[in-house]
């Protein structure tokens, strides 16, 4: 089995903490998105990982490389790079890694962070991962027939199709077919919004009669934005703190401070006179004082002075005195 990570976005919507390290590699209850999505991915496959594939941006350097072919190697797999330096739609992101579609894949966008538990349904040529959701129309969303196959992807319908959103996770029984018909699409430049779209290839392997199930998803987390990546931490914690996971570094120095779980607290975290949490994730080298902090996500190295935070997200290298409650500051920011 392989994964494939389409991931050369920046991540416009998340600004300002994606001007200086890409989005998959923003930690979520102290771990990268990425991390998270490949490692919970090849945890309810339960088949062995022969190769990780990431496509990216060549802008993201050689630390971020290696960052990801470590991600490959826990796993006992091959890591591969491809990059992507247009943004030219998923289907030709999916292409770029164009050596490594064959055999069966999984390709799984990351933005996203899953809980699931499920059997793969190994008989079908496709499995397209959604899950029901409240408003439909801003969505992609599929079409079953009476036997539980998908037959029809439908991009934010104006009218009732189904509430089965498509969270950007794929399983194809072999990978090669879909590239094959994407490069069809690339070569007879099928362009849907300005870009070459995966569900062009999906839809001419659909008209030749392969059979496309839904596969289910306990829980979808986005982390498109501040407030929904956020809100994601929170939902990340409370997962793991129900898993009985450790979240709390043993080299944390409390003085006059109270941590209530869940909460992820990284390795050297100083806090003086503060509460921090639930929800709170404080990246290794951090220092609060005199604060109180919940439902928060900060990243490393950061110092928080008299303050009272809720729903605040701050990057690396910040420095923060003040009395803002909810706030999103990116790296190296300063606010005194």
């Amino acid at each position: 089995m392989k994964i494939i990570v389409p991931m050369a976005g920046r991540g416009s919507r998340l600004r300002p903490h994606t001007l200086t390290i890409p989005k998959p590699l923003i930690p979520v209850a102290g771990k990268p998105i990425v991390h998270r999505l490949v490692e919970d991915i090849a945890g309810v496959l339960n088949q062995d990982i022969e190769e990780v594939a990431f496509i990216i941006h060549e802008s993201f350097g050689k630390q971020v490389e290696e960052e990801l072919l470590e991600i490959a190697q826990k796993l006992g797999a091959k890591g591969t790079i491809y990059y992507q330096n247009e943004a030219l739609g998923t289907g030709h992101a999916i292409m770029c890694a164009k050596d490594s579609l064959n055999g069966p894949a999984v390709i799984a966008y990351a933005d996203t962070l899953i809980r699931a538990d499920f059997d793969l349904d190994t008989t079908a040529d496709s499995v397209i991962w959604v899950k029901q959701v409240e408003k439909p129309e801003a969505f992609g969303v599929i079409n079953l027939n009476e036997a539980n196959e998908i037959v029809e992807l439908v991009e934010k319908p104006k009218e009732f199709v189904s509430d089965l959103a498509v969270i950007g996770i794929y399983y194809f029984k072999d990978i090669a077919v879909l590239r094959n018909e994407l490069q069809l699409v690339l070569d007879n430049n099928i362009i849907h919004g300005g870009e070459y779209q995966i569900n062009d290839g999906i839809k001419q392997m659909m008209e030749k009669g392969m059979k496309f199930v839904p596969g289910k998803v306990d829980e979808w987390m986005d982390c498109g934005n501040k407030d929904v990546t956020v809100d994601t931490n929170s939902r990340m914690l409370n997962f793991l703190h129900q898993d009985g996971e450790n979240l709390v570094s043993d080299d944390v120095k409390l003085d006059n401070a109270t941590i209530i779980p869940p909460c992820y607290i990284g390795e050297g975290v100083i806090l003086i006179n503060a509460t921090v949490g639930p929800n709170v994730s404080l990246g290794k080298g951090s220092k609060v004082e005199n604060a109180t902090i919940k439902n928060s996500l900060v990243q490393t190295h950061t110092t928080i002075k008299n303050a009272t935070l809720d729903n605040a997200m701050i990057g690396n290298h910040a420095s923060f005195d003040g009395n803002f409650t909810n706030i999103s500051i990116g790296d190296y920011s300063v606010l005194e």
